[in-house]
């Protein structure tokens, strides 16, 4: 089965000491990590020496990595540590500003997902009045980016904040729909 890689993430945890549980001879520094493509989930275990910053972006793909040792496994929402889960929706807010350009072409090209449902009403916040408006103000020109839709659709809640609460949603498996996150089959359970 092929998986989705990130090669980007952002630190939502670091755990200098290891994970309290373990004997302390099988502990190592880790930290857990959001892929900011794909939104993985996963446990890293940086190079000696180094230590990590909550929301520090670091670079996990094939080429040299320069903090990370290795990847320990891919993690499930659950598994997460309970900073790693406050941390969380503020550093989706900052991938979701980082990569406006992405999340603004999903306000301006996103279609149906039925005869009924429109994926932009899968974002919470977004009933049929906004998204009437979204539809309106987009068919005249396409938003440039969330400055922009802010200016145009002055009653719609915070552009960035409704797409992190999605993916925050998709992440804990809330969501029927998978708008951003792609669904994961394996899993590791050490």
């Amino acid at each position: 089965m092929y998986v989705q890689k990130d090669e980007w993430v952002r630190v939502i945890d670091y755990l200098l000491k290891g994970k309290a549980g373990l004997p302390p001879y099988k502990r190592k520094p880790i930290a857990q990590v959001i892929g900011e493509q794909y939104f993985s989930l996963l446990e890293v275990v940086p190079r000696k020496d180094i230590h990590f910053e909550l929301g520090e972006r670091i670079y996990i793909g094939g080429d040299v990595r320069e903090k990370v040792d290795h990847i320990e496994r891919r993690i499930k929402y659950e598994w997460l540590t309970p900073t790693a889960k406050s941390e969380l929706p503020i550093i989706l807010e900052q991938i979701v500003r980082d990569h406006e350009d992405v999340f603004i072409q999903f306000y301006n090209t996103s279609g149906t997902i039925s005869l009924r449902q429109h994926k932009l009403e899968r974002l919470p916040r977004i009933g049929k009045k906004h998204l009437r408006a979204i539809l309106d103000e987009r068919e005249k020109r396409p938003f440039k980016n969330f400055e922009d839709l802010h200016q145009r659709l002055k009653s719609l809640p915070d552009p960035v904040r409704v797409i992190a609460d999605e993916i925050d949603i998709e992440l804990k498996g809330e969501s029927k729909y998978r708008l951003f996150v792609p669904v994961v089959r394996e899993w590791s359970n050490r």
